[in-house]
């Protein structure tokens, strides 16, 4: 079970980039993504869109506290991972993060509080150099879950992409 934080989404700056994490967590295989910041109904609507289309089941949702979100999931038992430049290699510490079941995986925007850093059971960086969080989110998911990742199937999809080499195939 992968749940995702997006934290400090900004009105107007973050939209594509908060909407693009909700997306490739859906498509990799995580079950949420929960943001905070700036309300935004345009962004849940968007992923909400992808997903009425292309099916599977995928909840997001907004809440403007990401102190209670942390509370919460670490009341449930949620392992902790906070994706930063500053942590520690992916590759050294990934398999020691497949052990847990149940993850909620932070990601942040503007400056991450170092309360984050404190609260999270991994710092966990894909590369030490900056880097967008969006590729941090999918290769992350995309090491804890393997290949699973990237055949995900989606149930209830009302359109399906077809892949080729050339040109675009979608079937309704």
């Amino acid at each position: 079970m992968i749940s995702i934080l997006r934290l400090g989404h900004r009105l107007h700056r973050d939209d594509r980039i908060s909407t693009h994490c909700g997306l490739v967590a859906r498509a990799l295989g995580a079950q949420e993504i929960i943001y905070s910041g700036d309300k935004d109904d345009k962004m849940i609507e968007g992923v909400e869109r992808v997903k009425q289309r292309f099916g599977g089941r995928f909840a997001v949702s907004y809440q403007p506290n990401w102190r209670k979100v942390i509370t919460n999931f670490k009341k449930k038992h949620y392992t902790l991972v906070h994706l930063t430049c500053y942590g520690l290699p992916l590759q050294k510490k990934i398999t020691s993060i497949k052990k847990n079941k149940k993850l909620l995986v932070i990601v942040g925007s503007e400056k991450v509080p170092g309360e984050v850093y404190q609260e999270s059971d991994y710092n966990i960086a894909v590369t030490s150099q900056p880097h967008s969080e969006i590729a941090a989110l999918a290769l992350f998911i995309e090491g804890y879950l393997g290949k699973k990742a990237l055949t995900k199937t989606f149930p209830k999809a009302k359109v399906k992409i077809i892949p080729q080499e050339r040109g675009k195939k979608v079937i309704d």
